[in-house]
């Protein structure tokens, strides 16, 4: 049993990255959906697919290289918040991952965003983990 399917998520996809393959799966929940669509949309991975089975689902997603140095497009993904240590942070002191360069996602009351996002709407959450 994993206790800790965020950090679950992201080291599946920190160590398919690091192995230099094009896909990988994991299981599927509704903070992870959040999460894939934000790397997607941020442009940290290629493509990225759901699909339901009988149980909970699959998510497979395509992940990013440069195309001549096949360099990861993801070189860090840090877990910042974890359940034996919840972090929160209000939309005033909200982190700045590589003084704007990376994202922290962060799970509010308007759904699982980004950092940029949460100052834009002045909500805070709890950070899940930094990507950059």
């Amino acid at each position: 049993m994993n206790t800790d399917p965020i950090a679950d998520f992201l080291t599946r996809i920190r160590n398919a990255s690091s192995a230099g393959l094009k896909m990988v799966e994991i299981p599927s929940s509704n903070v992870k959906r959040a999460m894939t669509q934000i790397l997607f949309d941020q442009g940290y991975i290629t493509n990225y697919k759901f699909e339901e089975d009988d149980k909970q689902g699959i998510i497979k997603i395509a992940l990013k290289y440069n195309p001549s140095t096949k360099v990861p497009a993801i070189t860090k993904l840090q877990r910042a918040s974890r359940p034996g240590l919840r972090k929160y942070s209000g939309a005033v002191e909200m982190p700045r991952v590589l003084n704007g360069l990376g994202i922290a996602i962060v799970s509010t009351s308007k759904g699982v965003i980004t950092d940029k996002e949460a100052r834009k709407h002045n909500v805070g959450g709890e950070v899940l983990c930094y990507v950059y």
